[in-house]
């Protein structure tokens, strides 16, 4: 897939970001310039596959190519303003973006199982009821690179805290992915590729709250990867609630939607269900779930919230949970069990955005 990109031949008197063109753009201008074209070819992979963040890096390009590209282009890197470390060793981290804004994402480690949880936007225009995120605005999508740096310095710190490789991805961090398609398919191209970060495909998950076109279009394309829905509610009713979305893409349109996806690209989807007390984790609740589920080819996982500050929804109990999961089970459905992580930190989707200092810029837009 071809994406828009800049003309190289704008670029003299102002500098541009450099990871917003392709390889082939890099080789044509190299060419116009009278530089060997592989040296182009060097410093695509210097950028997407060793994540070089500064030219000075790039230590097999000599000192006046480092020098050239220094005048011309800039690299706009993510840096980890903040780090939180959980005593169940999930890590939380405030990812600071060239413009001042942060974004989160977290490692979560299971065993070998070392899993990123990024962001794809600043903030979110959702205003799900129970996100962290949705108390924040959505001030811009982000790039296919910076979503690229958040999976390395991720991958990074799996290997400096816990010695291993980094093995899954999820987006599920703040803002919804199929808000910003092209960036995130972008990014994942560049995930998978092997000029990029070279991950599988069938490693990367992304988790949307229901945009029905766009899900229509990832199968239309038959993306590799996987697919989850934020259901949370199993009628329209209850789900208009909590997540406004659903009044534009009701369940009939999302069930139409996953099945779809499922049938062009052979894989199943998934429904993430977060169990709220005394709000959807009755018997009643997992009927009515049982019941979309006759209509969509899915898992079910099942998620214990990890409550924000306002304390409008709580963590159901391990008893009502319990219960639900059997008649869930009891009808023939697979269903997990994901335990709450990173409950001593600010571990909650938005929390550690809401409560950094590092963004004067994201702090003084937070008070309008």
């Amino acid at each position: 897939m071809r994406y828009p990109f800049v003309s190289l031949c704008l670029i003299m008197s102002t500098k541009k970001d450099i990871r917003r063109f392709s390889e082939d753009d890099l080789v044509q201008f190299f060419a116009q310039k009278g530089e060997a074209t592989y040296r182009a070819r060097q410093i695509y992979q210097w950028l997407w596959q060793k994540h070089a963040v500064s030219f000075e890096e790039m230590t097999n390009l000599s000192k006046d190519l480092r020098n050239f590209l220094n005048e011309n282009f800039i690299i706009n890197a993510v840096s980890i303003s903040e780090m939180q470390i959980s005593s169940d060793k999930t890590i939380k981290c405030a990812m600071k973006l060239h413009d001042n804004y942060v974004v989160e994402s977290v490692l979560i480690p299971a065993g070998k199982r070392m899993t990123a949880c990024i962001s794809s936007q600043v903030g979110c225009s959702l205003t799900c009821k129970f996100c962290a995120t949705g108390k924040l605005k959505r001030m811009r999508n982000l790039n296919a690179d910076e979503i690229v740096d958040q999976v390395a310095l991720v991958r990074d710190a799996a290997k400096q805290h816990h010695q291993l490789p980094l093995t899954n991805i999820v987006f599920m961090g703040m803002g919804e992915p199929l808000l910003n398609y092209s960036e995130v398919m972008r990014s994942i191209e560049k995930i998978t590729s092997a000029e990029g970060l070279g991950m599988s495909p069938k490693r990367i998950t992304l988790s949307t709250a229901g945009v029905a076109k766009m899900i229509h279009q990832m199968a239309d394309e038959k993306v590799r990867f996987n697919v989850a829905l934020s259901l949370h509610a199993a009628t329209d009713e209850k789900r208009n609630s909590i997540m406004p979305i659903n009044e534009t893409n009701s369940l009939e349109n999302l069930s139409a939607a996953l099945n779809h996806f499922s049938d062009a690209t052979g894989t199943r989807v998934t429904l993430e269900y977060i169990a709220f007390h005394n709000f959807n984790d009755s018997i009643d609740d997992a009927k009515q779930l049982v019941t979309f589920c006759k209509k969509v080819k899915a898992k079910i996982n099942i998620i214990e919230y990890n409550p924000i500050d306002d304390g409008e929804f709580q963590q159901t109990t391990p008893e009502r949970l319990d219960d639900f999961r059997k008649v869930l089970e009891s009808n023939g459905i697979i269903v997990n069990v994901r335990r709450s992580r990173g409950k001593d930190i600010d571990a909650a989707c938005g929390q550690l955005a809401n409560k950094n200092k590092l963004s004067d810029v994201m702090t003084g837009l937070l008070k309008k």
